[in-house]
């Protein structure tokens, strides 16, 4: 394993304990041309999303989806960036516009129902958050604490009562 490996690995541990600063450490001696990495990249995208740097997200996030445009994970993190920055329209735009990958992540289904429930799309929301709950149980509970479905709140728990 070289040394550059070594410091990936350690920037992904990192990530995982939530301690962005040190990832980005580990990751700063890297030479220039590794930080085109994917694996790079998208560490530095969840370390500037964990210290809810929208904008600096977005710009890494949209650089994922054009050297991997089949692959759901840009697009998803590109989403969710556009829609902290107060753009869930265009959340909804680049997940609808995403590669057909992402219709097998029930992430998307989730996300796709919090945008909508945010824009006031009710009937839609409760849809893909039927087939996020379809797809992955786990994410009911945390549908149960998310704000982002608050205007939602009686009607999910009416269903599931």
């Amino acid at each position: 394993m070289t040394d550059a490996e070594r410091k990936i690995i350690a920037a992904q541990g990192y990530v995982e304990l939530g301690l962005y600063e040190e990832a980005r450490e580990e990751l700063s001696p890297l030479p220039a041309a590794m930080h085109e990495r994917v694996d790079v990249i998208e560490i530095m995208l969840l370390c500037l999303m964990g210290r809810q740097q929208w904008a600096g997200a977005l710009a890494l996030a949209t650089k994922l989806c054009q050297q991997e445009p089949a692959e759901p994970g840009g697009y998803i993190h590109a989403a969710f960036c556009l829609h902290e920055l107060g753009k869930t329209t265009e959340a909804v735009d680049v997940l609808s516009r995403g590669p057909a990958s992402l219709r097998t992540k029930p992430v998307f289904y989730y996300n796709m129902g919090c945008y909508h429930a945010r824009l006031g799309h009710f009937d839609q929301s409760l849809s893909y958050l039927e087939r996020a709950f379809e797809m992955d149980g786990d994410l009911r509970q945390h549908a149960k604490k998310d704000r982002d479905l608050d205007a939602l709140r009686v009607r999910l728990e009416a269903q599931h009562a």
